[in-house]
Order: structure tokens, then C-alpha cells, then sequence
């Protein structure tokens, strides 16, 4: 019997088609439920481990909360406390069902290691999108509630009391504090150009401080894009502000001991600074060893030491400074001055300060000789908290004939024995 070819390709497709709608009703699934993070994870909040791990980490006697939040058990507590109420303000759906002891806990293990938003996710069981938002807010929250463990001292008498500690510790007569700054370094800001781009060749935001004999800061600002000049940083400061305006409150000038002319209180600084009535910097160039300039930098550098100690320290410590941070430079300073913060906090701190400082951990002098502290081991593959760019600066002739009088000084009435073996 003949058949028609049309007739058979419909007939053909109809089957397939038939067939095809058969096997799709009978294999179809019941829709996916879609899962949102937010919901999914608070719904059911104590199966996760970010609150039971606290809880495990508060009973182990081996110090490992310590290890993870960079402070003992009390300060924890101390500063929970704090800054409960004004994270509470802020309250949302998701963040009552965070408690506040685990995004502070957040907040202080992602300084303390620099970890991604992932790999806290994986430890917290909390999404790296609220992660954050977690930390911004807590860090605001530290900062807020901790700003006076770092301040300047007001009066002539707060001053001349730290510069007697340099001059006991340090052999450096008038100084009222060390001077430095750091890159820190951030990943390229969105529409940024080259704003923040600095010698180095990387994306940095500047870190400004200034350290007592105590290894504390007294003074920090952050935020001021890489690109600037390390003067022009210096000259954006409050701390520059105060000394032209002479709104320190420093103590009249006095003569050096046993020495006749009238000097001035000074901080020290290296050669990204520009030398001045104020702030004293090294002798340029190389210099024979025993010569007058050679004795005044050793003796300037032995007295900086303490500000290189403490950004040392407080980056061995709190890892998140020691490689590029991926967030925008207005959290990054956030970041940074949080960490400055608690460094003061914990040097402070009756139960932290042996844990976060333990012995050996500052550069120590026997006679001279150095022995490198262990935070040197520790920031040895730093990547950030890179120095300022040294730039030679022709200085007025006042601020000369003051480093001439500290040089004389050093060379006669202030000697120490051991200067010139070191020099």
C-alpha cells in the first residue's frame, strides 16, 4: 500500500512530540525551594558553630582564645561590653540574630589573620556578605568606645614627663616622641586613577603616628592617599596643625644638660621628613665613623627604634596589615586605626599585655649591641605597611644650629660609652 511521505513525517513528529510531553510530565521535579542566606542560616541559628565555638574556645586552658582574638578572656568581655550598645542601635533582623560576642569575635579574628569574607564564612557559618557589614560597624564601634587610649598629652608637665622617659631609656634628652609613617597598601579603588598610587608602584593609603618611650602611640591619622608626597602627608596632619600653631602646650625651651644654649622639645623623624625647629632628622650622606655627625645619627636612630618596634609589632600581631587589604580605602582606614587602637588597648591591659607583647618580643640592647626582637621574624614577608619615601629637603638655618647643638652634646656632655663601637 502506498503512503503518503507527508502524511507519514506528520504522523512522525506528532509521536515525538507526544511522546516527549509523556516523559517531561512524568520526570518533572517539584521546584527547587530557593534558599536565602540571611534566612537559611539565623532560622536555625545554633546548629552552626560560630557561638559554640567561642564557647569551646572560653573552656580550652591552653590560651587558644587568646591565639584567636588576640586578647585574654577579660578584655574580651571588657570590650564586649562596650561595644554592645552601640552595635545594638544598629540592630536589624539579621543582625539580633547574630549575638553581638560573635561579630565582635568576627571583627577581631579577621584582624588578626586577614582572612577572606570566605574562609570566616566557613569558620562562623555567617555569609560573607553580612561579614561585611559586620566588620565596618564593629570596628566603628571599637574605635568610638577605645578613642581615648590614644591622645596627646595637654599640658607642659604630660610632656616633660615623656621626654624624662626617653632620656632614661634612650639617652635622647627633649624628645617628646618618635615620628613615622607607613603605606599601607589596598587594592585599586574603584574610579580611582592614579590618586593612590604611590612610588612604590602599588595603591596605598598613609598611615601618620607618633610613639612614646612606652612603645604606645600618642598620636595616629590614616587616610591620606599614597600618592601625596610624604611631606604633603605630614603638612595634611592635626599633630602638624598644633605645632604651627604652637597649640601643643610644649614646655618652654631649656639648655640640655650642662650645656648653656636654650633648646627646643623635639620629635624625631628620619629623612622623609623635613628638618625644623620641632622635628629633628639625620645628618644627610655618610659620614666617618667617631665623627660628630656619625655619633648624632646613631644616637637619633638607637631613640627611633621604638616607633619601628611598635609598627612592627602591632603588624605581627594584627596580619591583616601585612598584606594588600581588598576593600575600599575608607574601610581600610577604618581597619588601620581600629588595629592602632588596640594595640594601645592591649599594651595597656593588665591580663593582655604579656600575651600581646610577651618578652622578646622588642628589639633589646646590651651595651650597645642589638638583639632583634621576634616581631622581625614575624613581618619578614610583609607585603604592606611599606615606609614613607626618604627625600632630601634643604632645612632653614635655625633648625641646623639646633641638630648641632644636640651633635655637641652627644659628643661631650651626653656621651654614652659604647657610641663610638656602634656609630
Amino acid at each position: 500500500m502506498d503512503v503518503d511521505v507527508d502524511d507519514a513525517l506528520l504522523a512522525y513528529h506528532a509521536f515525538i512530540i507526544l511522546t516527549g510531553g509523556y516523559l517531561l510530565l512524568k520526570m518533572k521535579r517539584k521546584p527547587r525551594r530557593r534558599r536565602w542566606w540571611a534566612v537559611s542560616v539565623n532560622r536555625n541559628r545554633s546548629q552552626y558553630s560560630g557561638t559554640n565555638l567561642l564557647a569551646d574556645l572560653l573552656k580550652e586552658p591552653s590560651g587558644q582564645f587568646q591565639n584567636f582574638c588576640r586578647m585574654s578572656n577579660e578584655d574580651f568581655s571588657s570590650l564586649l561590653a562596650k561595644v554592645t550598645p552601640l552595635i545594638a542601635k544598629k540592630d536589624t533582623k539579621w543582625r539580633k540574630a547574630i549575638p553581638p560576642n560573635e561579630r565582635l569575635a568576627i571583627t577581631l579574628r579577621f584582624l588578626a589573620t586577614g582572612d577572606s569574607f570566605k574562609s570566616l564564612h566557613y569558620l562562623f557559618k555567617v555569609s560573607p556578605q553580612i561579614i561585611s557589614e559586620i566588620i565596618p560597624e564593629v570596628c566603628s564601634s571599637i574605635i568610638e568606645v577605645l578613642k581615648d587610649v590614644i591622645k596627646l598629652p595637654a599640658t607642659a608637665t604630660e610632656w616633660r614627663i615623656i621626654s624624662r622617659h626617653f632620656e632614661e631609656l634612650w639617652n635622647f634628652p627633649h624628645c617628646i616622641g618618635t615620628i613615622d609613617g607607613k603605606h599601607v597598601t589596598i587594592q585599586s579603588p574603584i574610579n580611582s586613577g592614579s590618586e593612590f598610587f604611590n612610588y612604590k608602584k602599588y595603591f596605598s593609603i598613609v598611615l601618620m603616628a607618633l610613639v612614646d618611650a612606652e612603645y604606645c602611640f600618642m598620636f595616629a591619622d590614616c587616610g591620606c592617599q599614597g600618592r601625596l608626597s610624604d611631606g604633603a602627608v605630614f603638612k595634611n596632619t592635626v599633630l602638624y596643625n598644633k605645632i604651627k600653631s604652637k597649640s601643643l602646650n610644649l614646655p618652654n625651651d631649656e639648655p640640655l644638660p650642662g650645656r648653656q644654649k636654650l633648646m627646643p622639645y623635639v620629635f624625631l623623624g628620619d629623612d622623609a621628613f623635613a628638618l625644623s625647629k620641632r622635628l629633628m632628622k639625620p645628618f644627610p650622606g655618610s659620614h666617618e665613623q667617631g665623627s660628630k655627625p656619625r655619633i648624632f645619627n646613631y644616637r637619633l636612630s638607637r631613640a627611633r627604634r621604638i616607633v619601628e618596634n611598635t609598627f612592627g609589632i602591632m603588624a605581627s600581631v594584627f596580619r591583616v596589615l601585612r598584606k594588600p587589604m581588598l576593600l575600599q580605602p575608607d574601610k581600610v582606614a577604618l581597619v588601620t586605626m581600629t588595629c592602632v587602637i588596640l594595640h594601645n588597648f592591649l599594651r595597656r591591659s593588665r591580663t593582655s599585655r604579656s600575651m600581646y607583647t610577651p618578652a622578646g618580643t622588642f628589639d633589646s640592647e646590651d651595651n650597645g649591641m642589638v638583639t632583634g626582637g621576634s616581631w622581625r621574624e614575624d613581618t619578614a614577608d610583609m607585603t604592606s605597611m611599606l615606609p614613607l619615601q626618604k627625600v632630601p629637603r634643604k632645612p632653614g638655618t635655625a633648625a641646623k644650629e639646633y641638630r648641632e647643638e644636640f651633635a655637641e652634646y652627644f659628643m661631650n656632655n651626653g656621651k654614652i660609652p659604647w657610641q663610638n663601637d656602634y656609630s
